[in-house]
């Protein structure tokens, strides 16, 4: 059986957008691409309204052909509820509150990793620990929460 992966915005931008001048994200770009092409066939990839939504704002949606073809998790009334607590909880800026529906989403729906690039309201350090403490507190399923580079290999 393949590895659930939630695909979160930041990786889909980076595997879409041409490669950057700033050489930190050109190299964040080509291990997308790396990903995207030699690990991402190996799992069973998720998207939800909030990434078509964030696509759609960045005029990204058209340009990734793929993301048609993922699976897409629906935003129920526990994912809501549980978007707020996290928010809530880790003290996210009002500006990450879509970020707080990503883990939601790739929480609730038992998914095995929630990729991204965003390391700041995501996969940081801090985010990691705090939302291990409050999943376990609930009983919730906790993905991995990565980077690309991180899950080179599945």
């Amino acid at each position: 059986m393949n590895p659930t992966v939630y695909i979160e915005t930041t990786v889909i931008s980076y595997y879409a957008n041409r490669p950057s001048r700033d050489l930190l994200v050109a190299a964040h770009q080509q291990v997308t691409y790396d990903w995207w092409t030699e690990v991402l066939p190996k799992c069973t990839a998720h998207i939800s309204p909030v990434v078509i939504t964030e696509l759609e704002r960045g005029a990204i949606e058209d340009s990734v052909d793929e993301v048609d073809e993922m699976a897409l998790l629906k935003i129920t009334d526990e994912v809501a509820r549980l978007a707020a607590h996290y928010f809530k909880r880790l003290n996210l800026p009002s500006t990450a509150r879509a970020d707080s529906y990503h883990i939601a989403l790739a929480a609730w729906h038992g998914m095995d990793y929630l990729v991204t690039w965003n390391c700041k309201h995501i996969a940081g350090a801090r985010i990691r620990r705090t939302l291990s403490q409050l999943n376990a507190e609930r009983g919730i399923h906790a993905p991995v929460i990565c980077t690309p580079e991180e899950l080179m290999e599945v």
